[in-house]
């Protein structure tokens, strides 16, 4: 990794939450609708480029998410701010489309076997199904992006072969996707292998919005971020208090945590334009709501300089010390 990725310099980067869709459809507790609402719009507040709100689907495959058009209706929307959701068929975009979702997030994966065993469906019937849902996003005019899962690595496979990654980027370029996240379904990916990927999509499809999608299964989220950014990325999805993971990938730990990103950024000199107290309060929110602790250090640790009062008997240590010869 150059120099270049520890001296931000003012650039600018996106931020993109995806927590309440990601994160919150792993959880056993259900988080009550008016609890996804305020937390939506805390996020809002706190200045995130893009909220993946919920995801559009039967509530009987992901009942967490079973109030969906609720939340996406009732939410208060941020002038500059994103609202996306994940849809997984036409049925899920027409239902989106209602509820005045920004952007549609459809997913298929970049690795056969990970696809059949995620989606229940080969690459090609996962390809011809979304081919109608951006088909009926455009009549609409709703913009659409689409997430490729496994693109540094599959749990089951191994390696992913970047000719393949890139032909189903083709794929949904030629049928007028513009925004495409390349994701790291199970946290695979190395710093090395991201600078190569990132550099080479950038360099194919210059007009393609690319967003990186990290896990921090064995630690390396943020040092993936940091060679993404080198290698010229600029839009990183990340989830609050580190929730997530993939129901379809063994080993799978949660995402990239969005206030540990946002945190590590800003001492670095990068611009996300998020206010980071007001995110931690928000990540400080999520315990009570789903029962149990959050990934998140910084959550429990504060930022950096949030500093601790001295011992109780600090001025007695000090007498004593200065009473020594």
């Amino acid at each position: 990794m150059s120099h270049n990725a520890w001296n931000g310099a003012g650039r600018r980067i996106h931020m993109q939450e995806v927590g309440l869709r990601d994160g919150l459809q792993m959880e056993q507790a259900f988080v009550p609708t008016q609890d996804k609402i305020a937390l939506a719009n805390a996020l809002s507040d706190a200045g995130l480029t893009k909220i993946e709100v919920t995801a559009f689907v039967s509530p009987t495959a992901i009942p967490a998410l079973k109030d969906a058009e609720i939340v996406m209706r009732e939410i208060t929307r941020r002038p500059g701010t994103v609202y996306s959701a994940l849809v997984p068929n036409v049925r899920g975009a027409e239902r989106a489309i209602e509820a005045r979702t920004d952007e549609l997030n459809l997913v298929m994966s970049a690795s056969a076997t990970h696809n059949l065993a995620n989606l229940r469906m080969t690459q090609e019937q996962s390809f011809a199904a979304l081919a109608q849902v951006v088909a009926t996003a455009q009549a609409a005019r709703v913009a659409v992006n689409i997430s490729l899962s496994c693109v540094f690595g599959c749990p089951m496979e191994g390696d992913v072969a970047s000719d393949t990654v890139f032909g189903w980027v083709q794929r949904f370029v030629d049928i007028g996707v513009s925004g495409v996240t390349l994701c790291d379904t199970t946290g695979m990916a190395y710093p090395a292998q991201v600078a190569h990927i990132t550099a080479a999509a950038r360099a194919r499809w210059p007009d393609v919005v690319f967003t990186l999608h990290f896990h921090n299964t064995r630690g390396m989220g943020l040092a993936n971020v940091l060679a993404a950014i080198d290698a010229g990325a600029d839009r990183f999805d990340a989830s609050l208090g580190g929730l997530g993971g993939c129901p379809y990938a063994p080993g799978a730990s949660g995402n990239v945590c969005s206030e540990e990103i946002v945190h590590a950024l800003a001492l670095t000199g990068y611009d996300t334009g998020v206010d980071l107290p007001r995110l931690l309060a928000a990540a400080q929110r999520l315990p009570a709501l789903i029962g149990h602790d959050i990934p998140s250090q910084i959550t429990k640790a504060g930022p950096r300089l949030a500093l601790h009062p001295v011992p109780a008997d600090f001025e007695a240590i000090r007498a004593r010390a200065l009473a020594k010869p």
